[in-house]
């Protein structure tokens, strides 16, 4: 039974904001860290993909390198988030400030030290750390392994998950064990620090990160019974085009691609489905004895997962994920708007999702990722977005519905970027999400200065109430 305020909301219901280290913190190079996969990618825009280059180049800009300082100025925009009355707030560890090159013994301790100044100032002010392991970032040494192709790296990732159970027990109970897991079908990169985009080795990089994720599930409750550790799904939704059975099933296939990968982290086995369409491909997964145990030992606490958008599949769309562009589905839905950067606004498909999830797992559900990204003008200090205040109410009057009509029990909801911070698929500053303007452009140009936008009053209201005030 949810225990509800009259609100609609449970009373311990998690609000709070979400953020990743390669997209806020900078100091790429400070405190022992070395570069990670994110740092070897350059800036972009809506137009003009960006670029992975083959170390540090000269002349190019990388926005991961200094992002928005995040990583000295965390007690000034922590103290913003309390500002709002969060209580939770979802973060990222750099693996690569824990462990530099990823084949060290012993974990970096000016690594493990900062990060315990960053929860000792969450804790001071009531706010709960949800923390993703792995956040679109691993350290760039572990490449000359071939990453995630080898098994080797699930024992890698293994040693910093335990120092950093072991190291923050007490301060931190609920974790992430990898961000949008599922995206690995369509960045390979970002995902599993892989350039190869065939489809035997996406499969192959995400059993091993399967088998990863479920050992640090096992592991991270030996050391602390009161951990709770999640997936993380890739906001991949889609509704048939039309009523046409052949629409129907298109659009079946093309979710398929996508929710094996929580069918396997909160059921603990591959679907059939899956196994006869790599069968069909003639595609050798690495098993090794003992696996079948491992994934089932390892299924996941709780299912969390980013929306943004909803998609249309119809009988031709590809169901290719690394066609042109990984959401290009060939359908429009014409009953929607969309934000500066084309995507379909969606609030009745949250729910939708919510739904999808629990009648799928029936496990605890949290939002942790949810938001828009456009264009904000600061003038004299303010920051007046009512698209923005527009755009989180109608989403979580629907977040509120599925908890009341619906009773799915969600944890939580933290919104994306609640402080402005790079995108991770343009590398854009412009593209601004948060709640708090950071005086940064694109070119790692600005004060770095933070003001507050009228979202921000909004949703401390909105958390002050439980959501009563929507």
């Amino acid at each position: 039974m949810l225990n509800k305020s009259d609100s609609g909301f449970p009373k311990d219901f998690l609000w709070g904001g979400a953020t990743a280290a390669n997209q806020c913190e900078g100091a790429w190079n400070e405190g022992g860290k070395m570069p990670s996969i994110s740092d070897v990618i350059t800036n972009g825009s809506h137009k003009v993909r960006r670029e992975i280059t083959d170390g540090i180049i000269e002349g190019k800009y990388y926005p991961s390198h200094k992002a928005i300082d995040h990583y000295h100025r965390y007690k000034e925009d922590i103290a913003l988030f309390a500002e709002m009355g969060f209580t939770c707030y979802r973060m990222s560890i750099a693996w690569s400030r824990i462990f530099p090159t990823g084949n060290e013994t012993e974990p970096n301790e000016a690594g493990l030290a900062h990060y315990d100044f960053v929860f000792d100032e969450c804790l001071k002010y009531g706010i709960e750390p949800l923390v993703t392991i792995s956040h679109y970032e691993m350290p760039l040494g572990l490449l000359d392994k071939g990453s995630w192709l080898n098994r080797e790296v699930v024992d890698d990732y293994l040693r910093y998950c335990k120092a950093i159970f072991n190291r923050y027990k007490g301060k931190v109970k609920h974790w992430i064990t990898f961000n949008e897991i599922n995206c690995i079908s369509f960045s390979t990169w970002k995902c599993a620090g892989l350039k190869v985009t065939d489809e035997e080795s996406k499969m192959i990089a995400a059993y091993h990160q399967f088998i990863a994720s479920a050992q640090a599930v096992k592991l991270g409750h030996e050391i602390d019974s009161n951990n709770k550790i999640g997936m993380m799904f890739g906001g991949v939704f889609s509704y048939p085009n039309t009523c046409d059975p052949e629409d129907v099933i298109r659009n079946m296939e093309y979710m398929h691609n996508a929710l094996f990968y929580c069918d396997v982290q909160c059921r603990g086995y591959y679907p059939a489905y899956k196994v006869k369409e790599l069968e069909r491909k003639g595609i050798e997964l690495p098993i090794l004895e003992g696996d079948s145990e491992i994934l089932l030992s390892g299924k996941v606490d709780f299912i969390s997962f980013s929306y943004y958008f909803s998609l249309v599949c119809g009988k031709n769309t590809p169901l290719e994920a690394n066609h042109k562009h990984a959401f290009d589905t060939g359908y429009l839905n014409p009953y929607l708007e969309a934000t500066e950067w084309d995507w379909k606004i969606d609030p009745i498909g949250l729910r939708y999702a919510l739904n999808l999830f629990y009648d799928r797992y029936q496990i605890p559900v949290m939002v942790v990722e949810n938001g828009m990204g456009a264009v904000d003008v600061l003038e004299e200090g303010i920051v007046h977005d009512p698209y923005r205040i527009d755009y989180f109410k109608s989403h979580l009057k629907e977040v509120k519905k599925a908890i009341e009509i619906d009773g799915i029990p969600v944890m939580g909801y933290t919104s994306w970027g609640c402080i402005d911070l790079v995108s991770a698929g343009t590398g854009e500053m412009k593209k601004r999400y948060g709640f708090i303007y950071v005086d940064m452009d694109d070119y790692g140009n600005g004060t770095l200065n933070r003001y507050k936008k009228d979202s921000f009053y909004w949703y401390k209201d909105v958390i002050k109430t439980n959501g009563q005030e929507l």
